[in-house]
């Protein structure tokens, strides 16, 4: 599948570089719409250590906590990390059920993966009155999650691409919750009327998604890509 997941035909998401001031941000994003921040932190060294070798040489043996790739991810799986990245990390099988879908995202040991999370720099506005959490994510080509909704956050690409879908609090996507993003993006999208389209963009290394809290949305990996989101809890 690398290389044969298709980019959006046009980013409907607006972009914004190291330029927009916090009070901006607020006024125009942070409870109204998502945007895409590039240049706004340098995490050129929390790369370096995202590397294949580099998280295997440090994490291979610790495990790590695998979701179903479904909107309700009640099932859990735990793995070595070096199993997960040797067997697991594959490309979507477009025949596959979310329910069947194992996806490595969210759920990390913060004391063991501590020193690599220390050496991230996060994106420099919050949300009055939230504290932010980090979710770091590896996941094959044509994976992703269905759509769903929380608080507001970022998400930032560090090796791959990764292709965003997004709808308003107002605006209920249709889905299925067992369907992945893959099958949705086959069967469902080309089925859209243009003004029924989500809004859509894909995140390349160095940017940076914001959304807004309660936000539909749902991801798909054009690559085997590296990622890691701060939730604004």
């Amino acid at each position: 599948l690398a290389g044969a997941v298709p980019e959006e035909q046009r980013c409907t998401v607006e972009r914004a570089d190291a330029s927009l001031t916090f009070p901006l941000f607020l006024q125009r994003f942070a409870f109204s719409r998502p945007v895409i921040l590039r240049g706004v932190t340098d995490n050129s060294a929390f790369r370096a250590l995202c590397t294949r070798e580099k998280l295997l040489a440090a994490f291979g043996t610790r495990l790590v906590r695998l979701s179903t790739a479904n909107t309700y991810s009640y099932h859990k799986v735990d793995v070595p990390f070096q199993e997960y990245v040797e067997q697991l990390l594959k490309p979507q099988d477009p025949a596959r059920l979310g329910i069947d879908t194992l996806y490595f995202f969210g759920d990390n040991n913060f004391t063991e993966w501590g020193p690599l999370f220390q050496q991230y720099v996060p994106p420099p506005f919050r949300i009055p009155g939230t504290s932010p959490a980090y979710s770091f994510g590896i996941a094959g080509s044509g994976t992703g999650v269905p759509f769903h909704w929380h608080g507001p956050g970022y998400s930032e690409v560090i090796f791959g691409r990764k292709r965003w879908f997004l709808y308003p609090p107002d605006h209920a996507p249709h889905f299925h919750p067992n369907e992945t993003t893959l099958a949705w993006l086959q069967h469902t999208y080309p089925t859209l009327p243009p003004a029924e389209r989500p809004l859509e963009c894909t995140l390349r290394p160095g940017e940076v998604l914001y959304f807004p809290d309660r936000w539909w949305h749902a991801t798909l990996n054009l690559d085997t890509s590296v990622f890691i989101s701060t939730f604004l809890g």
